[in-house]
């Protein structure tokens, strides 16, 4: 199963008063599991950069003139993003600048359907505490240590630390871990010496249940006779 944890940056709160998206961050997850791959760019957002915002995530206008403006980018995020559900905190924030976006170019908007809100996971499993990545992340002991200010990319990562926490903690991990050892006792073993040798079977001879028989008489109360 695939899935997009997504964040970005922008000008500002509201696309209805023309603040633009600055930067998109995409981390790439099957199975809950981040893969390595991601999507990551910075965007011109052909405006000026209020100073608060510049104080949230450090991008200037100096830098953000030399990126490519959205229609540039368009095709390259939809492609990486392609129909796969999207995680996203406070998804309403990001589907509204993000479709903003692309319905200005005419394009089509990201169906609200498409977006996992972390934020409303963490108020149902949580009552009553806050719900910001950051206190998400205190929570799950998850480093933020590096991250003075925010960052599309650096957030997202952050996000399906958090996200793979709110469906249940490293157990998907472990499963897959178990499941690889599982299919390794089953192939073939390779002496030091390089010789090829068959799996060894794990049901006991009939020689070893019988001495092991023997090995229980000498117990008091061993465990294998209790049910």
């Amino acid at each position: 199963m695939r899935e997009i944890a997504l964040d970005t940056e922008t000008t500002g709160l509201d696309p209805k008063t023309g603040h633009r998206v600055v930067e998109i961050g995409c981390v790439e997850l099957i199975n809950h599991v981040a893969t390595g791959e991601s999507y990551h760019q910075y965007i011109n957002p052909e405006r000026e950069m209020p100073e608060e915002a510049y104080r949230v995530h450090g991008l200037d206008n100096q830098f953000l003139d030399t990126q490519p403006v959205f229609a540039d980018i368009a095709d390259d995020f939809l492609a990486f993003v392609s129909d796969s559900p999207l995680v996203i905190h406070n998804a309403a924030f990001d589907m509204g600048f993000i479709n903003a976006e692309l319905v200005a170019l005419g394009r089509d908007p990201l169906p609200d359907s498409q977006a996992i809100d972390t934020v409303t996971m963490a108020r149902r499993k949580f009552p009553g505490a806050r719900a910001s990545l950051d206190a998400l992340c205190q929570r799950f002991d998850i480093d933020i240590g590096h991250r003075e200010l925010h960052g599309a990319l650096k957030d997202a990562l952050l996000l399906a630390d958090v996200y793979l926490e709110l469906i249940g903690g490293r157990q998907p991990g472990l499963e897959l871990a178990g499941q690889k050892a599982a299919n390794a006792s089953e192939k073939t073993t390779v002496a030091a010496s390089g010789e090829v040798r068959e799996a060894r079977p794990h049901a006991p001879s009939a020689d070893e249940e019988a001495r092991h028989a023997t090995f229980l008489e000498k117990l008091s109360d061993p465990i294998w006779y209790r049910t």
